[in-house]
């Protein structure tokens, strides 16, 4: 595949069309596509209380698949009207542009949920929900902006990493641009039949289009596992596939055109990336990125239901490992295949939060903290063995005995801005969290 080929199958279509239409597009062409670009002032609703960038120069860019309901994209979820989330992944394009990874999150993944505005004079609540519940919280006035800022205040609260740029795509510009390109070959092994993504097909080798391709790449639970996992897979696949037929058949000017406006009228992005030019920069940050130091994986997970036996639906992800590929990102360290391959074995023995035996502490002079706080870590799956008065601190703690340094960190995890230290004085057998003041951040 070409250079150029590399990039448009990385981002899907979404950043490296833009170098298709660079090279294809006159003047007045330009203009048009330049309009179709939505802005959004996703800035001025994120507040300041954000993850420092611990990497100048280096990108992390949110990009959201939007579940539009506009125009015939209303069958998939005709009567909702509130602005869903379908796909959510972070791209991090490296300082020195030498590599990037991709990260896809399970839109049921159990994440914190911070105050977010909705847009109609109310904010939300902090609590725990589904990540997708960001985009449709914040956009309940139908505000792009807000349903972004919401969704990056989440990612950054839950991963630690500072977001960049955002760039949201509709239902209806991915179908257009699967039209222009005359339709996406797969094949699956098994027949589809899916009432819910309005999708049937039979097994083999075929090209797809219209609303087959938007079902295809919705479908869940008639595909393998019924996996939000699964469904990830395919939808990265299927971009890939998409962006190399692009590479290899926009030769024409019609085809090219109707490709680029498909493509532009389903972008909204921040106001720093509202233009073709913008864009095109962007795209070309990334030009001389080697294919096999692209990286793209999914967030280790395991079910809920390990922890919270009544949550069949969710997942949870999966620590220590996800701290650690946060904070490889956050310092633009390389996740390669090495450090996908740990992930993939990982997975095979998580470390969940029912496994974790806590004992809780009231490190202040107010009464019935320790029970409060232990209350709160048994909604969360821990296992609570003890409570009791302890030493005095300003700030809420975790100290742990030698050995387990892995269970602490899956207990801080779920504990923003909570440190975990080992300590030989620390009870053995257990980790102890002493609450503090704090107690207010230990969200249920």
């Amino acid at each position: 595949m070409t250079r150029r080929g590399r990039i448009v199958a990385w981002t899907g279509g979404v950043l490296g069309v833009v170098l298709l239409g660079a090279v294809g597009a006159g003047a007045w062409v330009y203009q048009h596509l330049n309009g179709n670009i939505h802005g959004a002032d996703v800035g001025s609703a994120l507040g300041g209380d954000r993850p420092v960038n611990l990497s100048p120069g280096s990108k992390n860019i949110l990009v959201v698949g939007s579940d539009s309901r506009a125009g015939s994209g209303d069958k998939y979820g005709k009567g909702l009207t509130t602005m869903q989330s379908d796909t959510l992944m972070v791209l991090h394009i490296a300082a020195n542009h030498e590599w990037a990874t991709a990260v896809s999150f399970p839109r049921d993944s159990w994440v914190r949920i911070p105050e977010c505005d909705k847009g109609n004079g109310e904010k939300s609540a902090p609590h725990h929900f589904k990540i997708n519940e960001a985009y449709t919280l914040g956009g309940l006035s139908g505000d792009v902006a807000k349903a972004a800022a919401c969704s990056i205040k989440t990612v950054e609260k839950n991963t630690g990493l500072r977001i960049d740029h955002f760039v949201s795509v509709d239902f209806q510009g991915f179908k257009g641009m699967v039209n222009a390109l005359g339709g996406i070959e797969i094949c699956p092994k098994q027949a589809i039949h899916d009432k819910k993504a309005h999708l049937d097909l039979e097994a083999g080798c075929q090209t797809i289009k219209d609303e087959k391709a938007l079902g295809y790449v919705r479908t869940r639970y008639s595909v393998g596992d019924g996996s939000d996992l699964g469904r990830i897979g395919r939808q990265q696949e299927f971009m890939k596939a998409l962006g190399k037929k692009a590479q290899e058949q926009l030769t024409s000017p019609g085809s090219l055109y109707d490709f680029l406006d498909s493509a532009t009228k389903s972008l909204t992005t921040d106001t720093d990336l509202d233009s073709i030019n913008a864009l095109t920069g962007l795209a070309t940050t990334v030009k001389d990125i080697p294919s096999d130091r692209l990286t793209f994986l999914t967030i280790p997970t395991y079910p809920r239901e390990a922890d919270v036996p009544t949550d069949k639906a969710n997942v949870v992800w999966q620590y220590p490992q996800a701290g650690e590929l946060f904070g490889d990102l956050a310092h633009d360290r390389e996740v390669g295949a090495e450090g996908k391959k740990k992930f993939a074995e990982a997975a095979k023995n998580p470390i969940t939060a029912r496994s974790v035996r806590v004992r809780v502490l009231n490190g202040t002079a107010k009464t019935g903290l320790a029970g409060v706080g232990a209350q709160k870590l048994r909604q969360l799956g821990f296992t609570v063995v003890f409570t009791d008065n302890g030493a005095t601190t300003d700030k809420t703690a975790i100290t742990y005995p030698p050995g387990l340094k892995d269970q602490a960190e899956v207990l801080a995890a779920r504990l923003p801005g909570v440190k975990a230290t080992e300590s030989a004085q620390a009870a053995p057998g257990a980790v102890t969290l002493t609450v503090g003041p704090d107690l207010s951040d230990i969200e249920s």
